[in-house]
């Protein structure tokens, strides 16, 4: 019999097996779909979201810096410590007017999330996006949370683009959005636990808008809108767990990641492409 130590659910049928197996002994999925579905499962799990979004926010900070190189900015300012160009941050996703009116960069209003102006910037959002998100991850799960997060962002930055926002990145619309999630929980639910939840997520909204209007730059339109988006979605999906609704909640789950994915490969693609022709973007 397999130790504890040494065996996995296979991905695809739920039995167990040996950690070590090429091919499910009772499905038959082989490898490299076994291994393909192992990897997807990961996504969903609790402790393993966080650590996926950090990894992908981190992975663009650095293609952004290495894709500006030669521009990046060294300042012993933290505020600007290797901040990328505006011109690799166009190429690679940033939303706004400017991209989106002049460009029709639609896709920018997913990819700018993912996107930061330099180190100090993506550090802060993810502190941010661990420290709130266990608490919405443990509440709504990973499907919703997906979702959120996910929804947040791009209505934040649809909002801020409609208002008239020129250009702009971060991850703090969609990190708005679970802090919504988190505020509808914690007023919904009631009892001793979920008001605690809600004075402490009550307190990273009046931090976060005190850092707006105090320090320049700040799209407080993108966090509103993402703070909005975050108390909508968890009233429409909900935070207890509905097993008539898993399976829509996964399906929209999984669009969400793929949008998200696709577009991020796009962006990718076409900053990496245009650094190699050396091209410019007129006043960027």
């Amino acid at each position: 019999m397999t130790s504890k130590t040494n065996a996995q659910l296979c991905p695809n049928c739920r039995k167990l097996i040996s950690a070590d197996e090429k091919k499910c002994p009772f499905c038959g999925t082989v490898y490299p779909h076994f291994f393909m579905m192992q990897m997807i499962v990961k996504l969903f799990k609790n402790d393993g979201i966080l650590t996926l979004l950090t990894l992908i926010n981190v992975f663009m900070f650095c293609a952004s810096v290495l894709l500006s190189f030669s521009t990046v900015r060294l300042d012993i300012n933290p505020l600007v410590f290797l901040s990328p160009d505006n011109k690799t941050l166009f190429w690679l996703g940033a939303t706004g007017t400017y991209p989106i009116d002049n460009f029709n960069h639609w896709w920018s209003i997913v990819t700018a999330s993912y996107l930061h102006g330099g180190l100090l910037h993506v550090v802060l959002n993810m502190i941010a996006l661990n420290q709130i998100g266990k608490l919405i991850v443990a509440e709504f799960g990973t499907y919703r949370f997906w979702i959120i997060y996910t929804v947040s962002g791009v209505l934040g930055f649809s909002i801020s683009w409609l208002i008239g926002i020129n250009f702009t990145i971060g991850a703090s619309a969609a990190i708005c959005g679970l802090i919504g999630a988190g505020l509808y929980f914690g007023k919904s639910q009631g009892g001793d636990y979920a008001n605690a939840v809600y004075r402490h997520i009550s307190g990273w909204v009046i931090g976060l808008f005190m850092v707006g209007f105090l320090v320049p730059g700040i799209n407080n339109w993108a966090h509103a809108g993402g703070l909005f988006g975050g108390i909508l979605f968890a009233y429409l999906l909900g935070y207890d767990i509905h097993p008539k609704l898993n399976k829509v909640h996964k399906l929209l789950a999984i669009f969400c990641i793929l949008t998200t994915v696709l577009c991020l490969a796009w962006t990718l693609g076409l900053s990496v492409y245009v650094t190699m022709l050396s091209g410019t973007v007129k006043g960027y």
